[in-house]
């Protein structure tokens, strides 16, 4: 027994209350090493004839990276408090492992045993129920659509009339947007994702001059609040970008520290050093000297910031803030952030942009979602680099799923491209059949999936700034076949909760010789099996369910057809992909 590869902590992803009023609890081992694992448990102060009341429960695996075995229970805890141990067997090896260490024996002494000590709802992680059916569409403004001509700022180009550079305007606008909400209602969009649209220097707009004015090239309060009306009134949701890390260089409060200096009475608000002989040095995002980095822990800056934010929503009735270089800001400002908004409103989402591991921030105190970096960069990987084959790709999944704990996943920001990434069909290498391969999975996948501007009419594009080119909507220069595929993917989803978060996901086959992955959805109503195949050969396999008089609905070809025996095979051309409702 690998004694070394066990590992359990009361906390994080391992032990943690749901909503249902059970404890979920996760235990990770060496993979293939352990024959079964049983959880002792009790309430800590139950006692009959001087004795501790316990009972025991087997944990079952939730999944296997290759390196590790995930053993997965939920637990009703007794009076709400929990302690508990880990009897774990190999063939005729066993142990009993708890906080204080692993055992030979049953452990007789409960204050050894991992503790949970009380559920308390308000530790349940809840986010806004209407992200699980939300469908995300990114825009940057100054390159979907030019409404209005008179808020053009000097030096406007005429629409993609050039390949964008990072200092290029076209004149996208928020009245351009509204122009087109019925394109995007039609795409079957239900979410816009803005970056930035508050006053700056830039055509990025990351370098804040005003939080509390738009950026008059992209219109008014005006305009904003007729936007967010008109996407309502759409089923849309609107979610704006909060850049609190770092301001522009022109934020006044900066200026004043620029002019004068040790006498400002904002030189706290920023990370600054004044030098004897006046020089000022100070922090920024990265290394941009026209971004200097705010001080989040400073009282006023905390109260400035968080009026922003509460602002907004109160004068436009925004429903989501993503959060830029979240993870630069402290944890206690994102606490006090979260405080602040969810009292004015339960149901605005908050997302962080976290590039890495996120747990810190996915306790339920900070975030609702991060920008799902991890997850985007897996499928990368598999559908677009070829770095790895089917079997790697499930083993890195299923490390992914046991990442965070399980409430975390359908809220996730799930976008495969963005203002700050090549297009998808650039990482692709201009491979359309692999972009719609990583679509579907994309789209029957736990989270709330996105889609960055003009890649559904097959937009290309470098590292920024290749990557923000203007949308085309002449449709003789759109990929109309792309445009087709998405609309139907998205209905699929919308049409079948089963594929979005209303069903458990698993893996029945990944395949590293042919290169083939099988995943189910399924719930108490529906099983659906996605098979992709991402090969360069035809592919035959037999479905890995019974399906004898089981009726199967082709829902990508719309064909439905009876099986008369549990034997039954599927075959698929090279990148292609099927999508089979079993009833």
């Amino acid at each position: 027994m690998q004694k070394e590869a066990i590992y359990h902590r009361s906390r994080d992803q391992f032990a943690y209350p749901n909503s249902d009023g059970t404890f979920h609890i996760q235990l990770r081992t060496k993979a293939q090493d352990i024959s079964s694992v049983t959880v002792v448990y009790g309430d800590p102060f139950e006692f009959h004839e001087n004795h501790w009341v316990h009972t025991t429960m087997e944990m079952s695996i939730s999944g296997s990276d290759g390196l590790f075995d995930y053993w997965f229970i939920a637990i009703s805890p007794p009076q709400q408090r929990l302690r508990y141990a880990f009897h774990i067997k190999s063939g005729d090896e066993e142990l009993f492992f708890t906080e204080k260490g692993i055992y030979d024996t049953v452990h007789e002494d409960f204050s050894a045993y991992f503790c949970l000590p009380y559920y308390h709802q308000s530790d349940v992680f809840a986010a806004p129920d209407w992200v699980k059916n939300t469908v995300w569409y990114q825009i940057f403004p100054d390159r979907f659509a030019n409404g209005n001509v008179h808020n053009d700022p000097e030096g406007t180009l005429p629409w993609n009339s050039t390949e964008p550079t990072p200092t290029t305007l076209f004149g996208g606008d928020l009245e351009g947007v509204i122009e087109h909400l019925d394109y995007l209602v039609e795409l079957g969009i239900t979410g816009i994702y803005f970056t930035p649209i508050f006053k700056a220097h830039s055509n990025h707009k990351y370098d804040t001059i005003d939080y509390f004015e738009i950026d008059p090239q992209f219109g008014d309060k005006k305009t904003l609040k007729k936007l967010v009306t008109s996407c309502h009134d759409k089923g849309i949701k609107v979610m704006l970008d909060a850049v609190f890390n770092h301001c522009g260089k022109n934020f006044p409060p900066f200026q004043d520290v620029l002019q004068n200096g040790q006498n400002s009475s904002y030189k706290d608000w920023f990370h600054v050093s004044i030098k004897e002989s006046g020089e000022i040095l100070y922090e920024t995002f990265s290394f941009e000297r026209s971004m200097p980095k705010l001080n989040t822990q400073h009282p006023d800056v905390k109260k400035y910031l968080i009026e922003v934010g509460q602002y907004w929503i109160k004068e436009c009735h925004i429903d989501g803030w993503r959060l830029d270089v979240a993870n630069e800001i402290d944890h206690q400002f994102w606490r006090e952030f979260r405080h602040a908004i969810k009292s004015i409103n339960q149901d605005v989402y908050l997302v962080g942009e976290v590039w890495h591991d996120a747990m810190p921030w996915l306790e339920g105190d900070m975030f609702d979602a991060v920008m799902n970096y991890p997850l985007s960069n897996l499928l990368h990987r598999f559908f677009a680099f070829d770095d790895l084959n089917a079997k790697q790709f499930s083993d890195e999944l299923q490390r992914y799923l046991h990442q965070y704990p399980q409430p975390v996943y359908p809220f996730s920001f799930n976008m495969v491209g963005s203002h700050d990434t090549p297009r998808i069909l650039n990482l692709a290498r201009m491979n359309k059949q692999r972009v719609k391969l990583l679509s579907v999975f994309q789209f029957s996948f736990y989270g709330s999936p996105s889609i960055y501007y003009g890649d559904e009419i097959g937009l290309s594009g470098e590292q920024d700034p290749g990557c923000r080119g203007c949308m085309v909507w002449h449709e003789d220069q759109q990929d109309s076949d792309m445009l087709s595929f998405m609309k139907k993917l998205i209905k699929l989803r919308n049409s079948y909760p089963v594929l979005a978060n209303d069903g458990a996901f698993s893996i029945l086959m990944a395949d590293e010789s042919t290169n083939v992955l099988c995943y189910q959805r399924e719930n108490n109503k529906q099983l659906v099996l996605i098979i992709i195949n991402l090969s360069s050969q035809i592919q035959t396999l037999p479905l890995p369910v019974k399906l004898k008089d089981r009726t199967i609905h082709d829902l990508w070809n719309e064909e439905e057809y009876a099986a008369h025996s549990n034997e039954l095979s599927i075959t698929l051309n090279a990148n292609e992909f099927a999508l089979l409702l079993i009833e």
